[in-house]
């Protein structure tokens, strides 16, 4: 959680984002390691995020030859709540779990994790951390 606080508090005052490395477990997903990637958005990084095609490709292999996968990704709302915007899920795909974390004043606050299901709606999953 440290390496992934460090990232999200870094982007503030805009959206920061990064790949959750990790294993699928009978349909949960368990998260070995978080890796910070850049906001490719532009013209409005304070509320929107997009990855770098050729880093995400990057970061797979990487996982892969480690034994591990992208099972999700993380970002942050600054100085919002936790819950996944209308453009979150509009680039979302399924099999992902979203974590969504609120950065108020630069400082790492309550953090949520999310899945996609049919109709584009986000339902909420449980998010442990050991």
């Amino acid at each position: 959680m440290g390496r992934m606080r460090e990232h999200l508090e870094g982007g503030y005052p805009n959206e920061a984002c990064g790949a959750l490395l990790g294993r699928e477990n009978g349909g949960d997903h368990e998260v070995v390691e978080f890796r910070g990637m850049r906001n490719i958005i532009e013209d409005r990084p304070r509320d929107r995020y997009a990855l770098d095609p050729l880093e995400q490709l990057r970061v797979q292999k990487d996982a892969e030859a480690r034994g591990l996968e992208i099972i999700g990704f993380a970002h942050s709302h600054p100085d919002h709540p936790p819950i996944p915007s209308r453009f979150d899920a509009e680039h979302a795909w399924t099999f992902y779990s979203y974590v969504v974390a609120s950065v108020q004043a630069g400082k790492l606050g309550e953090a949520r994790s999310w899945r996609l299901g049919d109709g584009q709606q986000f339902w909420e999953e449980p998010l442990v951390i050991g």
